[in-house]
């Protein structure tokens, strides 16, 4: 997924990807301890996205954050 995509999702639809590829990622670390893993550099992939995932995530927070706390000083005044 690009980060186009993941940031056209709603933030509900992205926090549930991100534990089911956080559920992959432990399903491939299992295989590669057992040594069946075919394809290693899906580690490495599945790893960044979720990186991406939670820095989007974060990345909402945050102007949420800044909204409220606008408005709140709107209100003050």
């Amino acid at each position: 997924m690009t980060n186009k995509e993941l940031r056209e999702k709603e933030t509900g639809h992205l926090t549930h990807e991100l534990v089911e590829r956080q559920k992959h990622l432990f399903d491939l670390r299992s295989q590669a301890v057992t040594e069946k893993l075919e394809d290693p550099s899906q580690l490495v992939k599945t790893k960044k996205e979720i990186a991406r995932m939670k820095t989007i995530l974060r990345q909402r927070e945050i102007e949420a954050a800044k909204g409220q706390a606008t408005a709140g000083a709107a209100s003050a005044k």
